[in-house]
């Protein structure tokens, strides 16, 4: 079977690449932005990656085409499949049909996480023996590639709200049928495809609502938007998560007769915790230690909810505690790029007012003072480069001791106005290469900058390196 990818180097679609590989179709694709991490994926599977969307692309008449969801009319291969009649299907459509049927899937949904908690949940399997199939939207630093078919019933997918594709504006996940489901967060994000938070908020109750009795629904303890979702209806048990409870509120959490897990750290910049589950009625009933290199309260989150969610597979907690010790994290996730003269250059995806706050949190508290922290931000999705969150994403910068926003060249977001608004020191710049030359002069020893991009941002971390390598030896 002849397959074409059209968007093959977005996360998830060259995931269902070297998925389809492995089943043993022959894969192909075309895309007009290809970089790293998936490019490199790609290319080391031997799947070929067309530039651009050239209609010319198709003519080896492949059976069948799968269309990324950032794919809209008028791109010029869709134009093609649609004016020949040639067969196409969305992502999770195929993925659905030919990879999770018949599998107990494990769902990773929510606005922020999901690709670190997928990443752990997987990995706390595979410890665990269980040899699962997998689908990450990133390459994990415990496993080769960012998805597999795996060797057992079990199948952990990132479980994206975003919408499937042109042609069937669900969210993804309803596809997948998850037994098992993490819901981590809800906030509003994707404003190109939802008018509000309600809009969202929908989509996932209809993901509750093809949930199955017996299955599993994790979920933190402190999010209303989530709260909500449920009060709409919901027919599987629920285990919520919160932190430093105290057993009178683990008892409420619980209910008649479930389960409630706090989360005890033991470390200030999270890299120790004791996560103890509380059944109603029975107090504490199980406690499990996990010591790891990750750090910040998001992961704290994302790990209890990744253990919780094993348990429901059959890994005990202390066995999947005992998995995250050896957890490597996932690249693009607070990632060291390199360090020269003492400057360490980090990347990672941080592409939401959260999720840039608590990625800065995390590493303030790993660094404990050691070291200024300069954060590059590029708003690089459809819902920043908007300008729905010009008002929040000042604040977001709060634990950097200097910000540096780069700005986009289409959309409503005022990056200067941002820069004269935030508390923290600010500029901004319209070229990558006026940024390199700012922190080229002023960057100094014990300095962490890190980059935030659901992007390449043009290359700007490895152009960074070398050009405070070439100061060096100037």
């Amino acid at each position: 079977m002849r397959l074409h990818i059209i968007g093959i180097c977005g996360s998830f679609m060259g995931s269902l690449a070297l998925l389809a590989r492995q089943l043993g179709w022959e894969v192909g694709g075309c895309d007009a932005n290809t970089y790293p991490p998936m490019s490199t994926q790609l290319a080391e599977a031997g799947i070929e990656v067309r530039g651009g969307y050239d209609p010319a692309h198709l003519d080896s008449r492949p059976e069948l085409v799968l269309v990324g969801n950032a794919i809209s009319r008028g791109n010029p291969v869709l134009e093609r499949v649609l004016d020949e009649g040639i067969d196409y299907q969305s992502g999770p459509q195929w993925l659905a049909r030919h990879v999770l049927r018949g599998k107990w899937v494990l769902g990773v949904a929510g606005t922020h996480g999901k690709t670190s908690t997928s990443a752990m949940l997987a990995w706390i399997l595979e410890y665990a023996g269980l040899k699962p199939g997998f689908l990450i939207g990133g390459v994990t630093n415990n496993f080769p590639v960012s998805a597999r078919l795996g060797d057992s019933a079990f199948f952990v997918v990132e479980a994206d709200e975003y919408d499937s594709a042109f042609s069937d504006k669900r969210s993804k996940f309803i596809h997948y049928a998850p037994r098992t489901t993490i819901l981590n967060n809800l906030e509003f994000d994707h404003a190109d495809i939802f008018d509000d938070l309600a809009a969202i908020q929908r989509q996932f109750h209809h993901l509750l609502r093809i949930l199955p009795g017996n299955g599993r629904i994790v979920l933190p303890a402190d999010e209303p938007a989530l709260e909500a979702v449920l009060t709409q209806g919901c027919w599987t048990p629920a285990q919520r998560i919160g932190i430093e409870l105290s057993s009178g509120q683990c008892e409420r959490l619980a209910g008649e007769r479930g389960v409630c897990w706090n989360i005890r750290p033991l470390a200030r910049d999270g890299g120790e915790f004791e996560l103890a589950k509380h059944r109603a009625g029975h107090g504490e009933t199980e406690i499990a230690t996990v010591a790891w290199d990750q750090t910040g309260t998001h992961n704290l989150r994302n790990a209890a909810a990744a253990i919780a969610a094993a348990e429901h597979a059959g890994v005990p907690p202390a066995t999947a505690a005992e998995a995250l010790g050896s957890f490597r994290g996932v690249k693009r996730r607070l990632e060291l790029r390199g360090a020269v003269g003492g400057i360490s250059v980090y990347d990672d995806f941080a592409h939401h007012p959260t999720a840039i706050a608590t990625t800065l949190r995390g590493l303030a508290a790993k660094l404990a003072g050691g070291g200024r922290i300069i954060a590059v931000i590029e708003p690089r999705s459809n819902t920043m480069k908007a300008g729905v969150h010009q008002h929040t994403l000042a604040a977001a910068v709060t634990a950097a001791d200097q910000a540096i926003w780069f700005q986009p060249r289409d959309g409503g977001l005022d990056c200067a106005a941002l820069a004269s608004a935030a508390e923290t020191p600010s500029l901004a710049f319209d070229s990558v290469e006026a940024i390199i030359d700012c922190l080229a002069e002023t960057a100094r020893p014990g300095d962490h900058i890190l980059i935030m991009s659901n992007g390449a941002f043009g290359g700007i971390h490895e152009k960074l390196l070398q050009r405070m390598r070439m100061n060096r030896t100037a």
